[in-house]
């Protein structure tokens, strides 16, 4: 196989700003490790060395993709150190979620970023071999 690994998803955002301030708030060692302006439009890459959001500010455009209803990308999972932790953040700072429960996980916990793309945190039980 000739994969090296996942590096990043691109995004496009209603603003731009809002979309890095609240990955940032989920991942606070993320960084911006590139930025500029391509056709006008200003761009971001949002994360760490090993992967990253590439941001796009698509401010005039509106969302047609709607998640488990259409065919397209329904969520994007990180897994997470600790889902305590995470669940009293995302409260402190406001943040709905939701959560689910599976054999091989801790939490599983669900947001939503400004521009509605759902977010799977995951903690995996220590025990489970593929963590």
């Amino acid at each position: 196989m000739n994969l090296i690994r996942f590096e990043h998803i691109n995004l496009s955002c209603k603003n731009i700003d809002a979309s890095r301030n609240f990955y940032q708030t989920l991942f606070p060692d993320w960084y911006v490790r590139a930025e500029g302006v391509f056709n006008g439009r200003r761009w971001i890459h949002f994360g760490d060395r090993q992967f990253y959001l590439a941001l796009n500010d698509q401010n005039e455009q509106e969302r047609v993709h709607h998640s488990y209803e259409n065919i397209g990308i329904n969520h994007v999972g990180f897994v997470i150190k600790d889902g305590e932790i995470m669940k009293k953040l995302l409260e402190d700072k406001g943040i709905e979620y939701y959560t689910m429960s599976a054999p091989e996980t801790k939490h599983r916990i669900y947001v939503n970023d400004p521009d509605g793309n759902e977010i799977e945190l995951v903690e995996y039980n220590q025990n489970y071999a593929l963590k």
